[in-house]
């Protein structure tokens, strides 16, 4: 780069060096938005929060009312009751401030094996799930991991993990300059980033609301047994899958035994929820997701 001013000879200054100046400046850039966003999730583990809560409510609210208008939904008959019940006893134990004004929840007509939990207090189910849920107990398992996702406020971290990264890389990116070995090496680092941040990130995500909601679904007096049963339904219906190392997902494996370990304290809360009375009574429709029509 050249830079000309008035009573002074041209001076070139080399495309991959800065000041001091502004390598303090980015560095000081990047301290100071990690500290503003330190937070803790309900297992105890420090996170990134950038984003405010309400903005991530009207977020939530505003992709749920998206989805519901360009996806065909089912609004009433026997799948909604079910999925109803199922989620209408697992909320009753969501801490408050989840889902102020309560929450609802959409059964997208969809074959994907899916479900979803929004901030704002949304919800989402898919037809195809039904069909890999095979009992109650295995639907509040989904249901009680998409809450968790919520609670642990999930979205803002990969959001605010994302923004973190990018910022970190476009920091380097302006140190590196335009030498193109620097630039080589700028493509390598948001490679690692991706496999080494944001996607262990995901699967941390996943980890964690599998735990979370192991014990919501207990508390609530669903089997958390099944949890199990249902990943190893998963198994059966999602064929290959990509090494853990590359998934936003642990490997079924690794879930499964997570799972196990988690369950004495979770067999507990469900035993307390037994000898409380709480017994859900819902029944899962014979071929619900086939009746469609």
């Amino acid at each position: 780069m050249t830079i000309s001013r008035p009573g002074t000879t041209n001076r070139t200054r080399s495309a991959g060096t800065n000041p001091p100046w502004i390598r303090r400046g980015i560095a000081l850039l990047l301290i100071g938005s990690l500290v503003a966003g330190c937070a803790t999730s309900p297992t105890g583990r420090s996170q990134l929060q950038f984003f405010p809560e309400a903005q991530m409510r009207s977020m939530g609210v505003d992709a749920f009312e998206q989805m519901k208008a360009e996806q065909a939904t089912i609004d009433d008959g026997a799948l909604v009751a079910y999925v109803d019940c199922v989620a209408g006893a697992i909320v009753p134990h969501v801490p408050e401030g989840y889902g102020d004004n309560g929450w609802e929840v959409a059964i997208f007509d969809d074959e994907a094996v899916n479900a979803f939990a929004l901030p704002g207090g949304k919800m989402g189910v898919y037809t195809g799930l039904l069909e890999v849920a095979e009992t109650p107990d295995q639907l509040a398992t989904v249901i009680g991991h998409e809450i968790a996702h919520v609670m642990a406020e999930h979205a803002n971290e990969r959001m605010s993990t994302q923004f973190a990264t990018t910022l970190s890389l476009g920091a380097l990116q302006v140190a590196a300059g335009d030498d193109p070995q620097r630039q080589e090496l700028m493509a390598v680092l948001g490679l690692g980033a991706q496999v080494g941040i944001i996607l262990p990130f995901s699967r941390l995500h996943e980890s964690e609301a599998d735990a979370i909601g192991l014990n919501l679904m207990a508390r609530a007096g669903f089997d958390p047994r099944e949890s199990v049963a249902l990943w190893r339904n998963m198994a059966r219906a999602g064929g290959a899958a990509p090494p853990e190392f590359l998934s936003t997902h642990p490997s079924r494996d690794t879930r499964i035994e997570d799972l196990q370990k988690a369950m004495p304290r979770a067999m507990y809360f469900y035993e307390q929820a037994r000898e409380a009375g709480r017994v859900p009574g819902c029944e899962r429709p014979a071929m619900a997701w086939a009746d469609t029509d």
